[in-house]
């Protein structure tokens, strides 16, 4: 079993950029693969990120591709979500989530994430 820490979040200003950090013990790190999530007030969690176990190969979610980047250190056993050009929609809690055993297409969905971490939350001001 996996324990997942999120740290990062802050309050920060559109346009600016800011990195969380998930690093997960308990468990063989390089055979998880590691998602982000975020939940804004009111709404589903939503697929941000994920870093495939052992591959290494990154799915990005729609909202964030081409400013957001994932990335993990298998030495840390910590992955990293890269945030750029942030806006006020990306406003949210950001929770780390892992897996073993996922297929290609389940790997943007919640729920068959089985551990998670406790979120950290980011807010974008304009």
């Amino acid at each position: 079993q996996v324990q997942l820490v999120e740290s990062g979040g802050t309050l920060v200003q559109a346009g600016e950029s800011l990195r969380l950090s998930c690093v997960a013990s308990g468990g063989s790190f390089r055979s998880y693969t590691i998602a982000w999530f975020r939940q804004a007030p009111g709404k589903d969690r939503e697929f941000v990120a994920c870093s495939r176990s052992n591959s290494g190969h990154t799915y990005y979610g729609d909202s964030v591709k081409g400013r957001f980047t994932i990335s993990r250190d298998n030495a840390k056993n910590t992955v990293y979500l890269q945030m750029n050009s942030l806006r006020p929609e990306d406003t949210a809690v950001y929770h780390c989530a892992a897996d073993r055993q996922l297929i290609l297409s389940s790997l943007r969905s919640a729920e068959q994430y089985d551990y998670w971490g406790q979120g950290t939350q980011v807010t974008v001001s304009l």
